[in-house]
């Protein structure tokens, strides 16, 4: 899927990923992003910059907000040729974090997804075309040291956009899943006392990439029609070592975990 005289949306776009997203679209020729976020000020500060960029206001919790941008963009801009459901969210905890915490994660990490879906898939079905592209998380396939949350949340991405790419496969529909490791983001930089390079450290993110490198990576895949897409492709090896050993790969995991305790500590 290359994205050149298409028309692409991007959520979470005022920043990180998905404001690099929204740059490297336009770079590869795409004829209008639509970038949107709960922002709105970032992302109009992304219009005025950049020819090509239209700036919607969206909150990815709310249904009814998500299948009316939909609905607008179709009528106004064109056919959404492409649908990036980046935006998400990681605030720390386990069990003992509270409701409301899991209850925002779970809305904007996977039912953000679904809703795009609802709205998205019945126009695709007809056109026989339309590629959907979530992001999820090396969390999503190894897990996040310190957020069970987090980790909770993107391994349902993960497994929702399995789903979906399964059951739509013979429809006429793509669907890709974007799993970074350490991307030097603001979601990132917050584990890590405002330090990408402590944060990953803790979390085990492997090196940090850019976001700009990391919508390279990310389209340079999307490109070979992939349908799992890493930011840092040698942290293959802990997938399959996790699939392999998983007694192993636990025991392991609470070793570097106690490491990255001392590491907070200091």
């Amino acid at each position: 899927m290359e994205p050149e005289g298409k028309i692409a949306v991007v959520t979470g776009a005022a920043g990180g990923i998905g404001g690099a997203l929204v740059r490297e679209l336009l770079a590869r020729g795409a004829a209008r992003v639509v970038a949107t976020d709960i922002n709105g000020e970032g992302v109009e500060a992304l219009a005025a910059e950049l020819d090509g960029v239209v700036a919607r206001t969206l909150d990815v919790t709310d249904e009814r907000a998500t299948a009316t941008l939909i609905e607008e963009v179709e009528s106004s801009v064109g056919p959404i040729d492409l649908f990036f459901a980046n935006a998400g969210v990681a605030t720390g905890g386990g069990p003992e974090a509270g409701d409301d915490v899991w209850n925002l994660q779970w809305r904007v990490n996977v039912m953000s997804h679904v809703y795009a879906s609802r709205a998205l898939f019945p126009r695709w079905t007809e056109r026989g075309a339309g590629h959907l592209i979530t992001t999820a998380s090396m969390a999503g396939l190894l897990t996040s040291l310190g957020d069970g949350v987090y980790s909770a949340t993107k391994h349902a991405a993960l497994g929702f956009a399995e789903w979906v790419a399964i059951t739509y496969a013979d429809k006429g529909i793509g669907v890709s899943c974007i799993c970074p490791g350490a991307v030097d983001t603001a979601m990132l930089r917050a584990g890590g006392g405002g330090d990408a390079d402590r944060a990953s450290a803790v979390i085990g993110g492997g090196d940090v990439l850019a976001p700009s490198a990391a919508a390279v990576r990310i389209l340079d895949q999307l490109a070979e029609d992939r349908f799992l897409i890493l930011t840092h492709p040698e942290m293959h090896e802990f997938v399959v070592g996790k699939a392999e050993n998983p007694e192993r790969w636990i025991r392991g995991m609470a070793r570097l975990w106690r490491r990255a305790l001392a590491l907070l500590a200091t």
